[in-house]
């Protein structure tokens, strides 16, 4: 059962990064709904710290040292989506030691 399971791991895995990887590219520039938010309310202008996401390792999608714009959110995406892979593996395993 265990060995099936882990298929289906792989698989759902594999079909996430070609997802990520190809559908990234043509997702919607407009802003977020809490970055549209923030806007709205211009909390930017009020000073404080409502621009921590410039800060984040890939804003907006993308990786500042590529200069191609589709092939770095392309890559963002990747990255993302193998970082959540193995934050939730490395939970679960937590989870099934208690």
């Amino acid at each position: 059962m265990k060995r099936r399971l882990d298929g289906y791991v792989w698989v759902g895995l594999g079909v996430a990064l070609l997802l990520a990887l190809f559908l990234s590219p043509f997702a919607s520039t407009s802003p977020e709904s809490l970055e549209k938010i923030a806007e709205a309310k211009r909390l930017s202008e009020r000073g404080g710290g409502w621009k921590f996401w410039e800060y984040a390792p890939f804003s907006d999608y993308t990786l500042p040292w590529i200069k191609n714009a589709k092939v770095s959110t392309a890559l963002s995406g990747l990255v993302g989506t193998l970082a959540i892979f193995f934050i939730t593996i490395g939970i679960a395993k937590v989870i099934r030691k208690r």
